[in-house]
């Protein structure tokens, strides 16, 4: 069979496929984000609001998945769907911002390496050596790209050879990951040191303000968030990035070994498991310390703090186990979904036929996790400043892929009169959170501040536009 021709083994396992989605929901920012984002715009009860309240509309939108995969059970997912119910230029747009969806979160988990690291070395500074150069007022140093262009490679690498192989490992990161995030809950609410009356404030408070004032724990309360809507949409509104990994699984289906019918079940289950552990981590990061406020002012990582407040040393030990793991496997979970999106698309003329092409030995799609590889290493270039840009890259295209898939469904259970009524209403349903999902995402809204893009995350979202228009001249006369 030739490369051209292959097609892609049945390989994954129930186990497999949620391991892949699990270890893409929770990445870097259920660890790193108490301290960099949730506590500081939503607090613990905004945060756990916003957090249970995306779970609930991922779940209405999976519902559209598991009905759209037994349909069109090939790799590409979102953007089959759309190809079918919608046409080739708008699967284009589809998928075009898929890419950016799946893909940005691969260099996003690379750039927490360094901080990891960094994190668990006290005061060795074990990465910070070579030439180094700032970014947005970061250092980014030689030590900490070298360590984090290797992981990405060798990563890669392993997706390359066979996607078996990658599921193993991807199932042993997210039973880590799982382990060691219930371990971290149940010693918090076991321990004398997380007090309910450390979350306070509730619903997080003016960091920018806060720390002009040299605020303290003591005067905290008057920087405190008093718009309690604008401090849950803060998160509310990067759902769609917090949870984007669940649509990972439909990119996979051309190599599922085992019933479509189950596809719910998992999408469900790895989307609980994901909420769980926002909400978790976000929580006990406050509980244990009196002065949370004061180390998010401090640019500490809160979450690693508490858990040596709580645990000493194994706390610590913890902390750096359940992050790598969730680093790992988002990189792992990524690298497949993107190089199978890539691949589907090249496969019916959206990319160039280069993209196509499958291993012959390990029948995998080789020259498309090259790419993924090669655009990935940007994320230990541009330092862990470009965390934040790149979780409103990822929100804005997953919240696309959400849209597509739903009304999707929509447009096939009105022409082919086999699903229920409820389903007719959860598609719609689905269609109008993910808009209020872009409207939040990009148009900036009177008394709703830090809940749209950032500058620099508009200049990416211009480029990403440019270079998919270059893309969609080049290879438009081959759509299929």
């Amino acid at each position: 069979m030739s490369e051209n021709n292959a097609g892609l083994n049945k390989e994954l396992s129930p186990l497999h496929v949620w391991a892949i989605a699990f270890g893409c929901i929770i990445g870097w920012g259920s660890f790193i984000n108490p301290g960099k984002k949730f506590l500081p715009n939503s607090g613990v009860a905004g945060t756990a609001i916003a957090m249970v309240l995306g779970a609930l509309v991922m779940v209405i939108i999976a519902f559209s998945y598991a009905y759209m995969v037994p349909k069109h059970p090939k790799a590409g997912g979102e953007f089959t769907f759309t190809r079918s119910y919608f046409g080739k230029n708008a699967a284009y747009l589809c998928g075009w911002f898929l890419v950016v969806a799946y893909l940005t979160n691969v260099p996003m988990n690379s750039t927490a390496i360094g901080l990891i690291v960094d994190g668990l070395d006290g005061e060795a500074n074990i990465l910070k050596f070579g030439w180094h150069y700032q970014i947005a007022g970061f250092d980014v140093y030689m030590g900490e790209t070298l360590l984090a262009a290797a992981i990405l490679i060798i990563f890669g690498i392993l997706n390359i050879i066979g996607v078996k192989k990658a599921a193993i490992i991807q199932t042993i990161l997210a039973a880590t990951l799982a382990v060691c995030a219930f371990t971290l809950c149940f010693t918090a609410l076991f321990s004398a040191k997380a007090k309910g009356i450390n979350l306070e404030p509730v619903w997080g408070f003016d960091k920018a303000a806060a720390t002009a004032a040299q605020a303290t724990a003591a005067n905290i309360g008057d920087y405190k968030n008093t718009n309690i809507a604008a401090a849950i949409l803060a998160t509310f509104a990067i759902a769609p990035w917090a949870f984007v990994g669940f649509d990972t699984i439909p990119q996979a289906a051309e190599e599922f070994k085992f019933s479509y019918k189950k596809v719910m079940g998992i999408m469900c289950i790895a989307i609980a498991f994901g909420c769980f552990v926002y909400v978790s981590n976000n929580t006990v990061a406050a509980a244990a310390l009196e002065n949370w406020p004061e180390r998010v002012m401090n640019g500490d990582w809160v979450l690693l703090v508490a858990a040596e407040e709580l645990l000493g040393t194994f706390g610590k030990a913890l902390i750096g186990l359940g992050v790598s793991s969730a680093v790992l496997s988002g990189m792992m979970g990524f690298y497949l979904a993107s190089s199978r999106l890539m691949y589907s698309m090249s496969k019916e003329g959206y990319l160039p036929g280069w993209f196509g092409k499958i291993d012959p030995k390990y029948q995998t799609p080789k020259n498309a996790m090259i790419f993924c590889i090669i655009v990935s290493l940007s994320g230990p270039v541009l330092g862990r400043e470009a965390l934040g840009w790149f979780v409103d890259m990822s929100a804005i295209g997953a919240s696309i892929g959400y849209f597509f898939t739903s009304a999707s469904t929509f447009i096939r259970l009105r022409r082919e009169k086999d699903g229920t009524p409820l389903l007719v209403v959860l598609s719609v349903v689905g269609v109008l959170f993910s808009l209020t999902f872009m409207v939040l995402q990009l148009v900036p809204i009177p008394g709703l501040d830090g809940v749209h893009f950032c500058k620099e995350s508009y200049i990416m979202l211009a480029v990403w536009v440019a270079l998919g228009v270059v893309f969609y001249f080049m290879q438009r006369k081959k759509f299929k």
